[in-house]
């Protein structure tokens, strides 16, 4: 695994993040250091897949970078042949995606689009999955897109999101970043690769608080929410349609 050095050296000008090919090439370093357990979060939504998935239906994973989930979805041991669509806007993302999907020959049923996830039509899903993605959409799109994947899921479906979050009050909010600092220096990131990245982040990532996506959720016609794993400013949640 090749290790994140992206904001190591002292940058002149900090450029908007960007899932460019220097990110790619150390993704999956830059998640195991900056996401708390992103691992155990992807291994049950992994699991949710196949609990949920409607035989005939189809499973999409909006924002799937290089693959991550998807591979731990195919790996699933599925009552029916499963179908999946994996969406990106990065081509990098899709690219190595593809390269792992040719190296494992044995993974069938996958699909990738490069695309915004506000341009794709959902149809006939059981399982929706957005991870770490919605956070970095336009604000005044996220509801029209949530709406979007209640009207394409088929009853009993579900959607599951990951984000990274905010709290409305202030001093639990700064306690919150206090820990997600430490975490992050805990793995080895210092304090300029912290600072550089999060003025990287700034204005291109827009979190929102928990109550904020609850509210989106049901507004849009979801029955049932749940957050089901939550590390102080990060939050796997879930809704059924």
């Amino acid at each position: 695994m090749k290790r994140d050095k992206v904001f190591a050296q002292k940058k002149d000008r900090i450029e908007p993040f960007a899932f460019n090919r220097e990110v790619t090439a150390v993704f999956d370093d830059m998640l195991k250091r900056s996401v708390p357990f992103y691992q155990e979060s992807i291994q049950r939504q992994a699991q949710m897949a196949r609990a949920f998935f409607q035989e005939k239906t189809r499973i999409y994973d909006l924002g799937c970078s290089h693959g991550n989930l998807g591979v731990l979805i195919a790996g699933q041991s599925f009552d029916a042949p499963f179908a999946m669509t994996g969406v990106d806007s990065s081509i990098p993302m899709i690219e190595k995606y593809h390269a792992r999907l040719e190296q494992m020959k044995n993974v069938h049923g996958i699909d990738l689009i490069c695309g915004l996830l506000e341009d794709i039509q959902i149809k006939n899903a059981s399982v929706v999955l957005i991870n770490l993605t919605l956070q970095f959409l336009e604000l005044n799109k996220r509801n029209k897109l949530i709406k979007k994947i209640y009207q394409g899921l088929m009853p009993g479906g579900i959607l599951l999101v990951t984000e990274k979050i905010i709290h409305p009050s202030s001093p639990i909010n700064e306690l919150e970043q206090d820990f997600y600092r430490r975490f992050k220096r805990e793995n080895g990131y210092s304090e300029l690769e912290i600072s550089q990245k999060r003025d990287a982040l700034e204005k291109v990532l827009i979190p929102e608080t928990i109550e904020v996506h609850q509210q989106r959720f049901l507004d849009a016609g979801f029955s049932s929410f749940e957050v089901w794993l939550k590390w102080f400013n990060f939050a796997s949640m879930i809704a059924i349609k």
